[in-house]
């Protein structure tokens, strides 16, 4: 055995090595990068502060104690071996604040020489996007190691501080930091506005009406005496229902207007985790470890390993020029040039928005859903085809619809019936019809059926969405037939409790 570690050495010794955090990542990159490169894993981060000290001094600058995590010793004398005899070290941990604070202390554990050590990222692990990071290695980010130690430092000062208060009070073993203290403020916040509710009973009144010939459609009392209705009990909706009964209901005005839906953006973390929940029932943490092997790589048969989206920790619109390419081609392709705008869609950047990555996008919109589900678990499956429906839709045209008013006189009550017509469908023919399960302030069961080449999953139906409805063609002084004429009981409701995609958001 020692004979075999030495010969391997010795075949090691003076090739560049790589360092990556997982053993998947590793495998992928390695199969990219062939033979010239040494490819390790270190298994996420390899230094902190010590899980039973302060480890921070307040009064000298915050200067930070760090401990090598328990474990990571064998971890870290295998890195040192095989970066000591080489060339280059290349740093390529995750492109975001904790892959930075990962490979500063790889540099400083393993006593890298400033000289040595290249910093390597790339948004996609694809042949690709992996080649072009190594043709243009960088330097260490300073200033997001710094902004992850203050981050970690503010989890050990409000900690530290905090729980031991908590055991006081509340129970040993709770624990306090700078994220979870301030959800479960919002939780309590929410909670006491629950208890406090009041309910209050209201009655609405709706009208089934349609012409001599045709189908019924739904008018809501709006106006009775020219203002609205305050229905607060039944004895007074139902004697409102027995007058307007007897009256002659006519068509009073009629407005329509042309409404544009552009499509939406592509998937930034938040988005992404709040449709998983709402679309298949995922967790945040779910969400982002399936990500996470879509990124790191998927072995596709023949093709081998091969990351499937781009980096998934994102609050970027931001969209590669070549995908925007490759999206358009495909939809010019598969829809046709009426689907397609004159230009491809840029979003603006938000206030506070890092543009150092990408929107979550699929790396190859050629790779569509339903053609690599074979070699995807379920959870996979899903969700990339989440971000593949999400990303094709959003370079589509807008959804074009006929909003039509109408108002209906009877006695003193006026009623009015609206509704919704699709003239050109736009984005939806990949990502449906927006209803109020979208919404992350409800939950929804997941859609049953899908749309559009990759088998959409966020597609409910335009007969989904609550209240929708065609009208028949009308015109003012139009008498219309009565078939029925229904009181409803209501409640007030308190705001719902957070579901964890409300939560998110």
């Amino acid at each position: 055995m020692a004979a075999k570690s030495t010969k391997k050495r010795a075949r090691d010794n003076g090739r560049p090595v790589v360092i990556v955090e997982s053993p998947a990542k590793a495998k992928t990159i390695n199969k990219i990068l062939g033979s010239g490169f040494v490819v390790k894993a270190c298994f996420g981060h390899v230094r902190d502060l010590p899980p039973r000290a302060f480890g921070i001094d307040v009064d000298h600058d915050f200067a930070p104690t760090y401990r090598t995590i328990r474990g990571k010793a064998k971890v870290l004398t295998d890195l040192r071996g095989a970066t000591r005899s080489a060339s280059e070290v290349f740093l390529a941990p995750d492109p975001d604040r904790e892959g930075e604070a990962i490979a500063w202390h790889l540099v400083q554990a393993l006593r890298i020489p400033d000289g040595k050590a290249r910093r390597v990222t790339f948004n996609e692990i694809t042949r690709k996007g992996v080649l072009d990071a190594f043709h243009r290695p960088g330097e260490i980010s300073m200033d997001r190691v710094n902004a992850q130690q203050a981050r970690r430092f503010l989890d050990r000062i409000v900690g530290y501080k905090l729980s031991p208060l908590l055991w006081k009070k509340v129970g040993r073993g709770l624990s306090a930091g700078r994220v979870q203290s301030v959800a479960v403020r919002l939780l309590v916040e929410r909670e006491r506005e629950i208890l406090a509710f009041k309910p209050e009973e209201y009655w609405t009144v709706t009208a089934r009406l349609a012409k001599s010939e045709g189908p019924e459609f739904a008018a809501e009392l709006a106006k009775v005496d020219g203002r609205e209705p305050a229905l607060k009990a039944g004895d007074e909706s139902r004697k409102l229902v027995e007058e307007l009964a007897k009256e002659t209901y006519a068509v009073a005005d009629v407005q329509q207007k042309e409404r544009i839906e552009p499509a939406p953006p592509p998937f930034t973390t938040s988005l992404l985790q709040q449709q998983a929940s709402i679309r298949h029932h995922f967790s945040a943490a779910r969400t982002m470890r399936i990500a996470q092997g879509l990124y790191e790589g998927i072995r596709l048969g023949d093709e081998g390993e091969i990351g499937l989206i781009t980096y998934m920790r994102t609050d970027s619109f931001r969209v590669a020029d070549e995908a925007l390419v490759e999206c358009r081609d495909y939809i010019r392709q598969r829809f046709g040039e009426r689907y397609l705008p004159e230009t491809a869609i840029l979003r603006a950047k938000r206030k506070g928005m890092q543009e150092a990555h990408e929107a979550i996008r699929p790396t190859s919109v050629a790779r569509t859903p339903d053609e690599i589900r074979a070699f995807l678990t379920d959870d996979q499956y899903k969700l990339y085809r989440l971000i593949w429906n999400r990303f094709v839709a959003s370079q589509m045209k807008a959804a074009e619809y006929r909003l039509t008013e109408a108002q209906i006189r009877a006695g003193r009550g006026l009623f009015v019936a609206k509704g919704r017509e699709l003239r050109f469908d736009g984005y939806t023919a990949v990502l449906g019809h927006k209803s109020k399960e979208d919404s992350p302030l409800t939950r929804a069961e997941p859609a049953q059926s899908g749309l559009g080449a990759g088998g959409a999953d966020d597609v409910p139906s335009s007969a989904r969405v609550k209240g929708e409805q065609i009208l028949p063609a009308l015109a003012a002084g139009e008498t219309l037939l009565l078939r029925d004429l229904l009181p409803t009981q209501h409640f007030t409701e308190p705001p719902p409790r957070y579901t964890e995609a409300s939560l998110v958001r």
